[in-house]
């Protein structure tokens, strides 16, 4: 089964959707994999490095001709996407829920489209979940930002010139990003708090050193694990609960995400006018219109003197070892998909059928 990887398209995408390493393991179970010319550039993994792993290199027209499967990270352009051959198979970041008319290129032009957010939240599908994977980058990420831009250090300080008082760190949201942005402030040394409206969170923030911050509010949780969407009354009282809180923190990392909708606004702009000088908000769901009302998706802003980083591909900052991450989670997919090299299709299985987006009338092996 021949496996194209193409470079990615995407404005400031510098991740790559397999590694040599990847390349290299594949290579050994029947899979012939094909990268693009400079594709692991961005991600810092040279076309003698794919060589090298047992891959080839190539370019030009030809490099979908006899391709079984195309994978990628962002989804692909039209031009990219009338390249592909009919029954061709496409793995990536597809967003089907917010690209419509993506995904019905995608069908119109034949192929078969896995969506990597649309694998099942289920135990057997786990090495797959790339929204994990790259969540975790994204946590990470938005602490460091946070405390690059903050003019306050992170610990506690005691030296001979007086003693330093530690940061005090929010995060808004405990999923994976959450969790990962909480453990990497404490590494830090700061004071952190987090809130999530799902209270069977709160064990796992207390366990990594954060107090859960009380505000009342309570959520559902989805079967996937996500949190409902409050109703309008609950996210007003939330609003009101944070504004009087928020004041009192130096960094707020916000992770709240509602697949398909957009984000909930937990900082109104009142809120924000309330912190402290050199405050920083770092929004990680800046892609999806932001859980901070100032927040301009893919900008860094200053607020009434509060720093606010709406970066939209936080985990393309991180390009190597989310590359590392996210092609672990393709080729857990290829072997599901195509055991021992060949392509064999289960459309009654739940992993197979759950994450595909998009396939020709008549396909169903």
């Amino acid at each position: 089964m021949r496996v194209v990887v193409p470079v990615e398209s995407a404005p400031g995408e510098s991740r790559v959707a397999l590694t040599p390493e990847i390349v290299q393991k594949l290579s050994t179970r029947g899979f012939e994999i094909t990268v693009e010319r400079g594709a692991g550039v961005g991600a810092g993994f040279g076309d003698a490095d794919y060589e090298a792993a047992g891959g080839t290199i190539g370019d030009g027209a030809g490099l979908f001709e006899g391709a079984a499967a195309a994978v990628r990270v962002a989804p692909p352009s039209a031009d990219e996407v009338a390249r592909l051959a009919a029954g061709t198979v496409v793995i990536g970041f597809l967003a089907p829920l917010s690209d419509p008319d993506g995904i019905e290129r995608l069908r119109t032009q034949g192929v078969i489209a896995f969506a990597m957010e649309s694998i099942p939240r289920i135990t057997r599908a786990q090495s797959m979940d790339a929204l994990s994977s790259q969540a975790t980058v994204a946590g990470y990420k938005a602490v460091l930002l946070a405390a690059d831009r903050s003019p306050k250090m992170f610990p506690l300080l005691m030296t001979a010139a007086g003693t330093v008082a530690p940061a005090r760190v929010l995060v808004l949201g405990a999923g994976v990003a959450g969790l990962q942005a909480i453990a990497t402030a404490r590494r830090l040394g700061a004071v952190v708090s987090a809130f999530d409206v799902r209270p069977v969170v709160r064990e796992q923030v207390e366990s990594l050193g954060a107090s859960f911050l009380d505000l009342g509010v309570v959520g559902e949780e989805t079967e996937g694990g996500y949190a409902k969407e409050l109703t309008p009354e609950q996210q007003a009282e939330q609003q009101r609960a944070l504004e009087e809180r928020i004041p009192d923190f130096d960094v707020v990392v916000t992770t709240a995400l509602v697949p398909g909708r957009p984000a909930p606004r937990l900082i109104p702009a009142n809120a924000v006018e309330r912190m402290a000088d050199g405050s920083v908000i770092v929004d990680l769901a800046a892609e999806t219109g932001g859980n901070c009302e100032l927040t301009r998706p893919g900008e860094e802003t200053v607020a009434h003197g509060v720093t606010i980083i709406g970066l939209t591909n936080l985990p393309s900052l991180m390009a190597a070892d989310a590359s590392r991450l996210y092609a672990r989670n393709v080729e857990a997919l290829l072997d599901h998909l195509a055991p021992e090299g060949e392509l064999v299709l289960d459309w009654d299985d739940e992993i197979t059928a759950g994450a595909c987006v998009a396939r020709p009338e008549g396909v169903t092996a």
